[in-house]
């Protein structure tokens, strides 16, 4: 079971290379980002014409979270608990069966939480202490768990070309790291580096200054596993060359392969 997190950077935007790397890669989970579409608007029956079955939680203009799935999408939430009157498209939650059991996977798009020491810090602060209680939850079941998306979190200094670029960026405060390895403490499994502890590993390049061509890049978008999850982690891997495209989002997808059998 290949299982995929992919901030797309506007779906409509994006759509020609959405079903150019689906129809090259065909990954049997999706779990977009940044969708900047309502739910009426997002481009369904493309993806349904590729075999995947389609969850969306839009919103106009910006953010908004989607999961595509070969196999039926079951028990669908939207929204990260622990707060109602937060309204912005950030979390999408679903089962999906396999054989002997189930998957449950998440589609997030984690706050930036720029510029540092406003609202928008705080915001981002708030919500990964909600994401923390609710991954908490999720552990009580003893099912596996993945946790995809975009975290908006460089773990370590090398998850980034220059961590003195970053001295100052919300990505990177000692604040936003530290929540991120409060997950983990939960028990939860950096995916890329259960596999691969190498430096240089990047997800995401600004469009400007040539950042691709040199390689100036961050590692934002983690697939966090529980440890029924993780257990069965076979390889991950960061699809680096669909960057290259025409018409490229600014982030790449990330797949990780799970030792279990689709229905």
């Amino acid at each position: 079971m290949r299982i995929a997190t992919w901030n797309i950077n506007g779906v409509k935007a994006r759509i020609e290379t959405a079903l150019a790397w689906l129809a090259e890669a065909s990954p049997d989970v999706v779990c977009l980002q940044e969708i900047k579409s309502v739910d009426e608007g997002f481009p369904r029956a493309e993806f349904e014409r590729l075999g995947y079955n389609v969850e969306t939680h839009g919103q106009k203009g910006f953010n908004g979270v989607a999961l595509l799935s070969k196999a039926p999408l079951e028990d669908v939430s939207r929204g990260l608990p622990g707060d109602p009157d937060d309204v912005q498209a950030r979390w999408l939650e679903a089962r999906i069966s396999v054989r002997g059991g189930t998957v449950r996977v998440a589609s997030l798009y984690l706050p930036n939480g720029n510029p540092v020491g406003t609202e928008k810090f705080a915001y981002k602060l708030a919500w990964m202490a909600r994401l923390k209680a609710h991954a908490a939850a999720l552990l009580a079941d003893e099912e596996p768990v993945v946790l995809a998306g975009d975290y908006n979190v460089i773990p370590q200094p090398e998850d980034c070309h220059d961590p003195r670029v970053w001295a100052g960026d919300a990505l990177f405060q000692p604040e936003s790291r530290r929540a991120f390895r409060e997950l983990l403490a939960l028990g939860y499994t950096d995916a890329l580096r259960a596999v691969d502890d190498a430096p240089g590993r990047y997800t995401f390049w600004d469009y400007q200054a040539g950042a691709f061509q040199k390689n100036w890049g961050i590692r934002i978008d983690h697939l966090l596993m529980s440890p029924q999850a993780a257990d069965r982690l076979a390889a991950v891997e960061i699809v680096r060359h669909v960057r290259g495209w025409e018409k490229p989002s600014d982030h790449v997808p990330v797949v990780a392969e799970l030792g279990f059998e689709p229905l």
